[in-house]
């Protein structure tokens, strides 16, 4: 009798898994069943904006319904993603992520309403952007171990600008100063526009920003180029060096963007989504645009984008700790 109970308890069990495998299959196959909205957690017109809109163009071929880019800007990117990170787990509400609201900020404030690696489905890392350190080219240095050499001469004589306290650029500025024990004053503005033109005109000696904003800049000689923060040289001035041949080793910075779903969004949705996003990244299109702006096309899995943004909330946190980072 026990053995005929139990053969009949598996074989519950065994029909049970069957019947929800045949139906989140079946979910994944009819998915998506209504148009998808692509929140941007920032007004339009930036770059995550653009990288956005081109990806739901592709995902709106591919995938038979309509994405719709959804900018909801509003502090730091947080009011975005927690629309997100609130939003049914089916597939239908995805966020265009970036460093702001899923690795910066959850360090410098103390409220958040969510948590960046529990309350989201990673899907894809779609790009990473390279930032690169520039002067005012009255800047008596010519490399980055000139510049430590001057600064180290004449501490706090040196300013660098940023975008703002907690912003990519002071990070990257806050970084650059802890790995190479320079003393060099940090300069906040109200946006990267207005401390880069300070920065042309001298008001501040140094910036540590996104290649694309900086470049034009630098072709026609306005501005001074030594390094680029990724590991690897960029393509589109591979003239110069990575911080790390230049000098400052374990250095590294740029930005990146990806997709993620809220969580528990089932794993073949997310399969789905992300086989459509790596799809869409590699048109010759996407590819030559992003190109041109010296962007790095990536198309991760959705455990590589897991990782990345683990470590670089480890990263942000020492950073923002040794600097004593804190926004009023």
């Amino acid at each position: 009798m026990r053995i005929t109970h139990c053969k009949g308890w598996w074989l519950c069990c065994f029909l049970i898994i069957v019947l929800v495998s045949a139906t989140a299959a079946m979910a994944a196959q009819e998915y998506p069943t209504k148009s998808i909205r692509l929140i941007v957690p920032f007004a339009p017109g930036g770059g995550t904006d653009l990288i956005a809109r081109m990806i739901s163009k592709g995902l709106t071929e591919l995938l038979g319904q309509t994405v719709l880019v959804d900018n909801r800007p509003g502090a730091g990117g947080v009011t975005g993603a927690n629309l997100v990170a609130k939003a049914a787990p089916d597939g239908h509400t995805l966020l265009m992520g970036t460093p702001g609201p899923l690795t910066i900020n959850p360090n410098l404030r103390s409220k958040i309403p969510y948590d960046p690696l529990k309350d989201f489905s990673p899907i894809c890392l779609t790009t990473i952007s390279p930032f690169i350190l520039v002067l005012n080219p009255a800047v008596p240095a010519k490399t980055v171990k000139e510049l430590i050499a001057l600064a180290k001469a004449k501490p706090d004589a040196l300013n660098f600008g940023s975008a703002g306290n907690g912003a990519v650029s002071h990070l990257a500025g806050e970084r650059f100063k802890a790995l190479t024990g320079i003393q060099i004053v940090h300069v906040p503005y109200k946006g990267g526009g207005q401390s880069l033109i300070d920065l042309l005109s001298g008001q501040v000696q140094i910036v540590i920003e996104n290649l694309p904003v900086v470049l034009p800049h630098i072709r026609s000689g306005k501005l001074r180029a030594l390094a680029v923060g990724t590991k690897k040289r960029s393509t589109l001035v591979p003239e110069y060096p990575t911080m790390r041949e230049a000098g400052v080793p374990g250095y590294e910075q740029n930005t990146s963007s990806g997709v993620l779903a809220p969580a528990k969004t089932p794993a073949n949705i997310i399969e789905k989504l992300n086989r459509a996003i790596v799809k869409t990244l590699q048109k010759s299109e996407f590819m030559e645009q992003m190109a041109a702006q010296g962007v790095e096309v990536i198309g991760s899995t959705p455990e590589q984008y897991a990782e990345h943004l683990r470590d670089e909330l480890a990263q942000y946190a020492k950073v923002i700790k040794t600097a004593g980072i804190k926004l009023e």
